[in-house]
């Protein structure tokens, strides 16, 4: 009986040591601790902490985006075997890494883009001495993604997710990067200056445009053998709610990405497919979109134009757009409306009655004249009815007279020739240490003097638009 009592008292007791086990298993597994915003004090994760890796802070543009100390290095620290899935999954969706423009398993040709976006896998990621656990990273772009794993070229763009895999690993629930969830590492494809992702970035801001911050990083990965210089790369806010609460007043609109046919805004060729959402995912309503595709092919726009106009506006932000036309013209970008269906989001901001709202997006090809028949001329001299956003616009007199007044504007203002041409000699003096460090294989220089040379195109392009908008304002 004694045995008996001592062996149910073993059982008992051993039974309680296994419950606190487990509850001491589940708080070291937990960074926050059961506390929703991820304020660690675990040994475990001892960077983190609220303000640079939860979410319940304002994030902290002043130390991503700030031009203070404006060089910045972000580490990349891949497992071996992850590395390897990258590699393997490139390989499916693009051929053999430098096997050159041409064929392969994601579809050849010259522009050779793959009908998916790259895996993500985990990596660490370094950054100011701390540490960010199981970050969601994969390979980002198109024709720039294209053509540096064909051509052998390792610097490609990343985008990083910080609780991508928060599913797989819930201790890094709603990590954030000083209140960031994603961004973007931009390779400054075609660009040898290196500087036209930026400064065109930072054009649209100055102009009174909603637009992604953006700043210089170096950057270093490290897939099993230490630390590898990438390169000189461009941090690219993501077009999501961080921007959308710091650049709106109400972020709980609908965000679209569009991009193919419909995104031209020809009669009769809406479909979702063509404007995919980056919020409110769940609910199936484009009605903001159609309305614009309505009151834009409307036929008062040509028997009764103020009552065309008066409808536009309700669903559209027709000045808003009539601004970026204006800078985008300007300064020149050919990779967008006009010549391409992509690069640009809309907004239906609710404190504007859910009118749409032009975001300009991936400006490494602006600042330039440009490839594909070129950047459009200030007059759109040769636009079509294809591009109905443009060409009813422009043709309507009362809006061009806003156009024109925001040409002046830029050329007067955020891209006056010698305020940019100051701009660009300062931001070369920045980065150029960092742009001539990098090595054959992570660059797309052919020489340290390509940088130099590709400065001073800048700064006489700059000069040359002030005289072509001279020519058109007169």
């Amino acid at each position: 009986m004694r045995f008996k009592i001592l062996f149910i008292l073993c059982l008992f007791i051993l039974s309680c040591n296994n419950e606190e086990v487990g509850l001491a298993s589940t708080t070291v597994n937990n960074p926050g601790n059961g506390d929703d915003n991820n304020n660690n004090d675990d040994s475990d994760f001892p960077d983190w902490s609220s303000d640079t890796h939860g979410n319940d802070t304002a994030p902290n543009y002043t130390e991503v985006f700030s031009d203070e100390n404006a060089i910045r290095r972000i580490d990349i620290v891949f497992e071996a075997e992850n590395w390897a899935l990258i590699l393997e999954d490139m390989t499916s969706l693009y051929g053999a890494f430098g096997q050159g423009i041409g064929g392969g398993p994601g579809g050849g040709g010259l522009g050779g883009f793959a009908e998916e976006n790259p895996i993500f896998t985990t990596a660490e990621v370094y950054y100011d001495g701390l540490q960010w656990y199981h970050v969601g990273v994969r390979f980002k772009g198109n024709s720039s993604l294209s053509f540096s794993w064909r051509n052998g070229v390792w610097k490609m763009s990343f985008k990083l997710d910080f609780d991508e895999f928060e599913d797989e690993f819930p201790e890094i629930s709603n990590q954030r990067f000083y209140g960031f969830k994603q961004l973007n590492l931009k390779n400054n494809f075609d660009d040898e200056s290196q500087l036209r992702e930026k400064i065109a970035s930072d054009i649209f801001k100055e102009s009174g445009l909603p637009s992604p911050r953006t700043q210089f990083y170096e950057v270093y990965v490290d897939h099993g053998s230490g630390p590898i210089y990438f390169g000189l790369y461009t941090m690219v806010e993501e077009p999501d709610n961080t921007l959308l609460a710091s650049q709106f007043n109400n972020d709980n609109g609908n965000l679209y990405k569009p991009d193919g046919n419909g995104a031209r805004f020809t009669q009769g060729s809406f479909s979702p497919e063509y404007f995919i959402k980056q919020s409110n995912e769940l609910e199936s309503d484009w009605s903001d979109v159609e309305a614009v595709f309505s009151a834009l092919h409307d036929s008062n726009r040509t028997s009764n134009p103020s009552v065309w106009r008066s409808g536009l506006e309700s669903v559209f932000d027709v000045d808003g757009f009539l601004n970026y036309l204006a800078v985008n013209t300007v300064i020149q970008n050919w990779d967008t409306y006009g010549r391409m269906t992509h690069n640009y989001y809309l907004y239906g901001d609710p404190e504007n009655n859910n009118a749409l709202t032009w975001i300009p997006w991936d400006n490494n090809e602006s600042l330039q004249f440009g490839k594909m028949g070129g950047s459009l001329p200030l007059d759109f001299s040769g636009v079509g009815n294809n591009w109905p956003l443009i060409r009813y616009l422009y043709d309507d007199p009362e809006y061009q007279s806003i156009y024109d007044n925001y040409v002046s504007n830029v050329i007067n203002n955020a891209f006056e020739t010698g305020y940019i041409q100051s701009v660009y000699s300062s931001y070369a003096s920045q980065i150029e240490a960092s742009v001539v460090n990098e090595q054959p294989g992570y660059t797309f220089l052919e020489s340290p003097a390509d940088f130099q040379i590709a400065v001073s195109e800048l700064i006489n392009h700059a000069s040359e638009r002030a005289s072509a908008v001279s020519q058109y304002l007169d």
